[in-house]
Protein backbone atom coordinates (compact mmCIF):
# COMPACT_ATOMS: atom_id res chain seq x y z
CA UNK A 1 0.00 0.00 0.00
CA UNK A 2 2.85 2.46 1.04
CA UNK A 3 4.68 2.00 -2.54
CA UNK A 4 1.83 3.51 -4.24
CA UNK A 5 2.03 6.98 -2.36
CA UNK A 6 6.02 6.87 -2.17
CA UNK A 7 7.96 9.52 -3.85
CA UNK A 8 5.05 11.13 -5.15
CA UNK A 9 2.81 13.89 -4.44
CA UNK A 10 -0.45 12.89 -4.47
CA UNK A 11 -3.71 15.11 -4.69
CA UNK A 12 -6.35 14.99 -1.63
CA UNK A 13 -7.32 15.92 1.39
CA UNK A 14 -4.77 14.53 4.17
CA UNK A 15 -7.04 13.18 6.23
CA UNK A 16 -8.22 10.40 3.57
CA UNK A 17 -5.26 9.49 2.17
CA UNK A 18 -3.72 9.00 5.49
CA UNK A 19 -5.89 6.17 5.50
CA UNK A 20 -3.88 4.40 2.65
CA UNK A 21 -0.80 4.84 5.04
CA UNK A 22 0.21 1.60 7.59
CA UNK A 23 0.64 2.27 11.15
CA UNK A 24 4.69 2.63 12.01
CA UNK A 25 4.93 2.85 8.39
CA UNK A 26 7.27 6.41 7.58
CA UNK A 27 10.57 7.71 9.57
CA UNK A 28 9.65 11.36 9.93
CA UNK A 29 6.44 13.26 9.63
CA UNK A 30 6.47 17.28 9.13
CA UNK A 31 3.77 19.16 8.94
CA UNK A 32 3.57 23.32 7.83
CA UNK A 33 -0.38 23.19 7.94
CA UNK A 34 -2.74 26.44 7.17
CA UNK A 35 -2.44 28.80 9.86
CA UNK A 36 -6.16 29.56 9.92
CA UNK A 37 -5.08 33.43 9.44
CA UNK A 38 -7.14 33.95 6.13
CA UNK A 39 -4.32 33.30 4.31
CA UNK A 40 -4.68 32.85 0.29
CA UNK A 41 -4.49 29.69 -0.42
CA UNK A 42 -5.71 28.41 -3.95
CA UNK A 43 -7.83 25.71 -2.79
CA UNK A 44 -8.51 25.46 0.68
CA UNK A 45 -10.72 27.90 2.77
CA UNK A 46 -8.21 29.60 5.68
CA UNK A 47 -10.74 30.91 7.65
CA UNK A 48 -12.42 28.07 10.10
CA UNK A 49 -14.23 28.61 13.04
CA UNK A 50 -11.86 28.64 16.33
CA UNK A 51 -12.63 25.24 17.30
CA UNK A 52 -13.02 23.83 14.32
CA UNK A 53 -10.00 24.57 12.92
CA UNK A 54 -8.58 22.76 16.51
CA UNK A 55 -11.00 19.52 15.72
CA UNK A 56 -9.40 19.36 12.13
CA UNK A 57 -5.95 19.92 13.57
CA UNK A 58 -6.18 17.04 16.18
CA UNK A 59 -7.49 14.90 13.52
CA UNK A 60 -3.93 14.75 11.24
CA UNK A 61 -1.89 15.47 14.22
CA UNK A 62 -3.21 11.88 15.75
CA UNK A 63 -2.56 10.47 11.95
CA UNK A 64 1.17 11.87 12.08
CA UNK A 65 2.35 9.98 15.02
CA UNK A 66 -0.04 6.82 13.86
CA UNK A 67 2.26 6.18 10.80
CA UNK A 68 5.42 7.21 12.08
CA UNK A 69 7.33 4.41 13.11
CA UNK A 70 8.77 3.63 16.93
CA UNK A 71 12.42 5.14 16.04
CA UNK A 72 10.84 7.94 14.32
CA UNK A 73 9.75 12.04 14.56
CA UNK A 74 6.95 14.11 14.03
CA UNK A 75 7.74 17.62 13.56
CA UNK A 76 4.86 20.51 13.36
CA UNK A 77 5.66 23.67 12.44
CA UNK A 78 3.29 27.32 12.63
CA UNK A 79 3.10 30.17 15.46
CA UNK A 80 3.09 29.77 18.77
CA UNK A 81 -0.30 30.34 19.33
CA UNK A 82 -1.56 27.60 17.48
CA UNK A 83 1.43 25.26 18.67
CA UNK A 84 0.61 25.49 22.63
CA UNK A 85 -2.62 23.70 21.16
CA UNK A 86 -0.88 21.25 19.28
CA UNK A 87 1.45 19.83 22.21
CA UNK A 88 -1.57 18.89 23.95
CA UNK A 89 -2.70 16.81 21.36
CA UNK A 90 0.60 15.53 20.74
CA UNK A 91 1.38 14.81 24.57
CA UNK A 92 -1.53 12.54 24.41
CA UNK A 93 0.25 10.51 21.99
CA UNK A 94 3.87 11.20 21.62
CA UNK A 95 6.96 12.39 23.68
CA UNK A 96 8.58 15.93 23.77
CA UNK A 97 12.12 16.50 22.39
CA UNK A 98 11.81 20.20 21.69
CA UNK A 99 10.68 23.15 20.90
CA UNK A 100 12.59 24.40 18.05
CA UNK A 101 12.71 28.45 18.13
CA UNK A 102 13.51 29.65 14.57
CA UNK A 103 14.06 32.92 14.45
CA UNK A 104 11.91 34.58 11.81
CA UNK A 105 10.61 38.47 12.72
CA UNK A 106 7.25 39.27 11.03
CA UNK A 107 5.27 42.37 10.85
CA UNK A 108 4.56 44.42 14.10
CA UNK A 109 0.93 43.22 15.29
CA UNK A 110 -0.68 45.79 18.06
CA UNK A 111 1.29 46.92 20.96
CA UNK A 112 2.20 43.74 22.30
CA UNK A 113 5.81 42.22 22.15
CA UNK A 114 7.23 42.24 18.51
CA UNK A 115 6.70 38.30 16.97
CA UNK A 116 10.53 37.42 16.60
CA UNK A 117 9.90 33.71 15.92
CA UNK A 118 7.92 30.71 14.35
CA UNK A 119 7.90 27.50 16.56
CA UNK A 120 8.82 23.42 15.37
CA UNK A 121 7.44 21.15 17.90
CA UNK A 122 9.57 18.63 17.98
CA UNK A 123 8.17 15.24 19.01
CA UNK A 124 9.30 11.34 19.01
CA UNK A 125 7.22 8.41 18.36
CA UNK A 126 8.67 6.36 21.75
CA UNK A 127 10.37 7.70 24.55
CA UNK A 128 13.51 6.04 23.97
CA UNK A 129 15.28 4.90 20.86
CA UNK A 130 14.28 7.80 18.55
CA UNK A 131 17.10 8.11 15.75
CA UNK A 132 18.16 11.43 16.17
CA UNK A 133 21.59 12.83 15.49
CA UNK A 134 23.95 16.16 16.68
CA UNK A 135 24.03 18.68 13.78
CA UNK A 136 26.44 20.95 13.39
CA UNK A 137 26.64 24.94 11.78
CA UNK A 138 29.76 26.81 10.60
CA UNK A 139 30.79 29.67 13.29
CA UNK A 140 29.17 33.13 13.11
CA UNK A 141 31.50 35.72 11.78
CA UNK A 142 31.55 39.31 10.97
CA UNK A 143 30.93 39.97 7.59
CA UNK A 144 33.36 42.48 6.91
CA UNK A 145 36.56 41.30 9.01
CA UNK A 146 35.97 37.57 9.18
CA UNK A 147 36.35 37.43 12.77
CA UNK A 148 34.45 34.93 15.18
CA UNK A 149 31.31 37.06 16.74
CA UNK A 150 32.05 35.18 20.16
CA UNK A 151 35.20 35.62 21.72
CA UNK A 152 36.55 32.54 23.04
CA UNK A 153 39.48 33.91 25.43
CA UNK A 154 41.89 31.40 25.61
CA UNK A 155 39.52 28.31 24.65
CA UNK A 156 40.27 28.62 20.67
CA UNK A 157 42.54 25.71 20.55
CA UNK A 158 39.27 24.26 21.93
CA UNK A 159 36.18 24.41 19.41
CA UNK A 160 35.41 22.51 16.67
CA UNK A 161 37.10 23.72 13.55
CA UNK A 162 33.63 23.36 11.63
CA UNK A 163 31.56 25.02 14.08
CA UNK A 164 28.91 25.02 17.05
CA UNK A 165 26.18 21.82 17.49
CA UNK A 166 22.96 23.09 16.97
CA UNK A 167 20.69 24.00 19.40
CA UNK A 168 16.91 24.76 19.51
CA UNK A 169 17.29 28.66 18.72
CA UNK A 170 17.68 28.66 15.17
CA UNK A 171 19.12 32.35 14.20
CA UNK A 172 20.90 31.72 10.93
CA UNK A 173 18.26 30.59 8.47
CA UNK A 174 16.20 33.40 7.19
CA UNK A 175 12.92 33.90 6.36
CA UNK A 176 11.84 33.77 1.82
CA UNK A 177 11.75 37.76 1.67
CA UNK A 178 11.89 38.39 -2.16
CA UNK A 179 9.54 37.80 -4.42
CA UNK A 180 11.83 36.32 -7.09
CA UNK A 181 12.87 33.39 -4.72
CA UNK A 182 9.31 32.60 -4.26
CA UNK A 183 6.74 29.76 -5.48
CA UNK A 184 3.05 31.31 -5.90
CA UNK A 185 2.07 29.68 -2.18
CA UNK A 186 1.24 31.53 1.09
CA UNK A 187 3.47 29.86 3.25
CA UNK A 188 6.28 29.37 2.34
CA UNK A 189 9.77 27.66 4.16
CA UNK A 190 13.91 27.63 3.23
CA UNK A 191 14.64 24.54 2.11
CA UNK A 192 17.76 24.59 4.02
CA UNK A 193 15.64 24.36 6.88
CA UNK A 194 13.71 21.55 5.51
CA UNK A 195 17.68 20.14 4.78
CA UNK A 196 18.34 20.38 8.94
CA UNK A 197 15.15 18.54 10.03
CA UNK A 198 15.69 15.37 8.10
CA UNK A 199 19.53 15.21 8.57
CA UNK A 200 18.95 15.77 12.41
CA UNK A 201 16.16 12.85 12.34
CA UNK A 202 17.23 10.21 9.31
CA UNK A 203 19.48 8.36 7.25
CA UNK A 204 19.66 7.55 3.14
CA UNK A 205 16.72 5.51 2.11
CA UNK A 206 14.33 7.01 5.23
CA UNK A 207 10.93 8.01 4.35
CA UNK A 208 9.99 11.59 4.75
CA UNK A 209 6.08 12.79 5.07
CA UNK A 210 4.57 15.94 4.42
CA UNK A 211 0.57 15.75 4.95
CA UNK A 212 0.59 19.79 3.34
CA UNK A 213 2.77 19.07 0.84
CA UNK A 214 2.52 22.53 -0.82
CA UNK A 215 5.18 23.53 -3.85
CA UNK A 216 7.29 20.45 -2.76
CA UNK A 217 9.88 22.06 -0.35
CA UNK A 218 9.62 19.04 2.00
CA UNK A 219 10.03 16.82 -0.85
CA UNK A 220 13.08 18.64 -2.72
CA UNK A 221 14.59 18.38 0.48
CA UNK A 222 14.27 14.28 0.95
CA UNK A 223 15.05 13.97 -2.67
CA UNK A 224 18.45 15.80 -3.06
CA UNK A 225 19.31 14.33 0.48
CA UNK A 226 19.05 10.87 -0.45
CA UNK A 227 16.06 9.87 1.45
CA UNK A 228 12.46 8.64 0.04
CA UNK A 229 9.49 11.23 0.16
CA UNK A 230 5.19 11.15 0.62
CA UNK A 231 3.62 13.99 -0.26
CA UNK A 232 0.18 15.17 0.12
CA UNK A 233 -1.79 18.12 -1.62
CA UNK A 234 -5.12 19.85 -2.06
CA UNK A 235 -4.09 22.03 -5.04
CA UNK A 236 -3.19 20.87 -8.70
CA UNK A 237 -0.91 23.58 -9.60
CA UNK A 238 0.83 23.51 -6.31
CA UNK A 239 1.59 19.48 -7.70
CA UNK A 240 2.28 21.08 -10.88
CA UNK A 241 5.43 23.16 -9.36
CA UNK A 242 6.03 20.65 -7.09
CA UNK A 243 6.59 17.84 -9.82
CA UNK A 244 8.38 20.09 -12.30
CA UNK A 245 11.20 21.13 -9.77
CA UNK A 246 11.31 17.47 -8.14
CA UNK A 247 12.06 15.90 -12.13
CA UNK A 248 14.94 17.89 -12.34
CA UNK A 249 16.13 17.77 -8.48
CA UNK A 250 19.43 14.43 -8.58
CA UNK A 251 20.22 13.01 -4.60
CA UNK A 252 23.87 15.33 -4.93
CA UNK A 253 23.98 17.08 -1.97
CA UNK A 254 26.71 15.56 -0.43
CA UNK A 255 30.69 15.39 -0.09
CA UNK A 256 31.79 11.75 -0.28
CA UNK A 257 29.72 9.39 1.19
CA UNK A 258 28.09 12.07 3.60
CA UNK A 259 25.07 13.97 3.17
CA UNK A 260 24.93 17.72 3.91
CA UNK A 261 23.16 20.69 3.70
CA UNK A 262 24.19 23.59 0.93
CA UNK A 263 23.20 27.31 0.89
CA UNK A 264 24.85 30.32 -1.03
CA UNK A 265 27.85 28.10 -2.25
CA UNK A 266 28.17 27.00 1.52
CA UNK A 267 27.78 23.89 3.63
CA UNK A 268 25.34 25.14 6.54
CA UNK A 269 25.08 21.95 8.24
CA UNK A 270 26.61 19.02 8.85
CA UNK A 271 25.86 15.46 11.24
CA UNK A 272 28.50 15.74 13.88
CA UNK A 273 29.23 11.89 13.84
CA UNK A 274 30.52 12.52 9.87
CA UNK A 275 33.21 15.19 10.66
CA UNK A 276 35.87 12.47 11.20
CA UNK A 277 35.41 11.45 7.52
CA UNK A 278 33.99 14.50 5.79
CA UNK A 279 37.31 16.40 7.60
CA UNK A 280 39.55 15.45 4.85
CA UNK A 281 37.46 17.59 2.63
CA UNK A 282 38.97 20.26 4.09
CA UNK A 283 41.56 22.61 4.83
CA UNK A 284 41.77 23.22 8.78
CA UNK A 285 43.34 26.29 10.31
CA UNK A 286 46.88 25.35 11.71
CA UNK A 287 47.14 26.37 14.52
CA UNK A 288 43.72 25.72 15.30
CA UNK A 289 43.58 29.18 17.14
CA UNK A 290 44.03 30.85 14.36
CA UNK A 291 40.21 29.62 13.64
CA UNK A 292 39.41 33.13 15.16
CA UNK A 293 40.14 34.67 11.74
CA UNK A 294 40.51 31.85 9.08
CA UNK A 295 37.47 29.85 8.28
CA UNK A 296 37.47 26.40 7.60
CA UNK A 297 37.52 25.53 3.98
CA UNK A 298 36.72 23.08 1.48
CA UNK A 299 40.00 21.68 -0.73
CA UNK A 300 37.69 21.87 -3.58
CA UNK A 301 35.17 24.34 -4.69
CA UNK A 302 33.56 22.45 -7.26
CA UNK A 303 32.05 19.99 -4.33
CA UNK A 304 29.62 22.89 -4.11
CA UNK A 305 26.93 23.19 -6.12
CA UNK A 306 27.62 26.55 -8.04
CA UNK A 307 24.55 28.72 -8.10
CA UNK A 308 24.04 30.86 -11.68
CA UNK A 309 20.68 31.97 -11.96
CA UNK A 310 18.55 33.49 -14.51
CA UNK A 311 14.37 34.55 -14.45
CA UNK A 312 12.05 33.08 -17.01
CA UNK A 313 8.49 32.68 -16.82
CA UNK A 314 6.57 30.07 -15.37
CA UNK A 315 4.03 30.30 -17.85
CA UNK A 316 6.16 29.41 -20.51
CA UNK A 317 8.29 27.00 -18.55
CA UNK A 318 5.40 25.24 -16.34
CA UNK A 319 2.49 25.08 -19.06
CA UNK A 320 0.67 28.02 -17.84
CA UNK A 321 0.70 27.23 -14.40
CA UNK A 322 1.23 30.74 -13.13
CA UNK A 323 0.84 33.26 -15.28
CA UNK A 324 2.59 36.31 -12.96
CA UNK A 325 4.85 33.84 -11.18
CA UNK A 326 8.77 33.73 -12.18
CA UNK A 327 11.05 31.30 -11.20
CA UNK A 328 14.74 30.41 -10.94
CA UNK A 329 16.81 27.87 -13.46
CA UNK A 330 19.89 26.93 -10.75
CA UNK A 331 23.02 25.43 -12.96
CA UNK A 332 24.84 23.42 -10.73
CA UNK A 333 28.18 21.53 -11.28
CA UNK A 334 29.14 18.89 -8.68
CA UNK A 335 31.51 16.93 -8.27
CA UNK A 336 30.99 12.63 -7.48
CA UNK A 337 34.07 11.84 -4.96
CA UNK A 338 33.34 8.21 -5.01
CA UNK A 339 34.00 8.37 -8.69
CA UNK A 340 36.45 10.47 -9.17
CA UNK A 341 34.80 12.84 -11.72
CA UNK A 342 33.03 15.78 -12.88
CA UNK A 343 29.14 15.57 -13.42
CA UNK A 344 27.19 18.12 -14.92
CA UNK A 345 23.53 18.94 -14.28
CA UNK A 346 20.40 21.78 -14.12
CA UNK A 347 18.40 21.65 -11.45
CA UNK A 348 15.00 23.72 -11.87
CA UNK A 349 15.41 25.14 -7.99
CA UNK A 350 15.48 28.13 -6.09
CA UNK A 351 18.28 29.34 -3.20
CA UNK A 352 15.31 29.10 -0.70
CA UNK A 353 13.01 27.35 -2.02
CA UNK A 354 8.77 28.34 -1.39
CA UNK A 355 6.86 25.41 0.80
Amino acid sequence: MLDKYLNKITQGDCLELFKDIPDNSVDVTFADPPFNLKKNYSSYKDSLEFQEYLDWCEKWISEMVRVTKPTGSIFVHNIPKWLTYYATFLNKHAHFKHWIAWDAPTAPMGKSLQPAHYGILFYTKEPKGSKIYELRYPHKRDRKQGYLWKDYGGKKDLLHPFGPLVSDVWTDIHRIKHNSKRDPHPCQLPIHLMDRLILLTTDEGDIVLDPFSGTGTTAVAAKRLGRQFIGFELDKKYIEISEHKLNQTLPNFRIGNNWVSFYLNDIVTIKDKDWPDLSQYFSIPNPLRNIDFEKVELLDKKWIPENVYFFESKEKSMNNVSPTATTIKESTKYKDNSENKSTHIDILSKPAIAK
